[in-house]
């Protein structure tokens, strides 16, 4: 499976951004999709998953109530929908594909940049 993310760039505090997250190769429907992150310096972070049984979500604390995970099975796709930005969120923005949510990325893509700033 090769992923391509996109929909990053420079936004504003209080904006948005929609992230995509395409399988050029292989049925993304089959795997469990996480977004992940990581800024400078950091550890990357997951920032929500969407599984393939029922399509079950999760996000964590940072971006709950903020993001949105959701997938088209008919086009090999898994957004992320990205509101309230703040400058924290600013990260490199990668997805996987998992075998179950959290249980570790088996294809990854490059990532895509996401800068809050003024």
């Amino acid at each position: 499976v090769q992923l391509v993310e996109s929909g990053g760039g420079l936004v504003q505090p209080g904006g948005s951004l929609k992230l995509s997250c395409v399988a050029s190769t292989g049925t993304l429907a089959d795997y469990a999709v996480g977004w992940f992150r990581q800024a400078p310096g950091k550890e990357r972070e997951g920032v929500s998953c969407i599984n393939t049984n029922y399509g079950t979500t999760y996000y964590s604390d940072s971006v709950m109530g903020r993001f949105t995970i959701s997938r088209d099975n008919a086009k090999n796709t898994v957004y992320l929908q990205a509101t309230s930005l703040k400058a924290e969120d600013t990260a490199v923005y990668y997805c996987a594909a998992e075998y179950n949510c959290w249980s570790g990325g088996v294809y990854w893509g490059q990532g895509t940049q996401v800068t809050v700033s003024s």
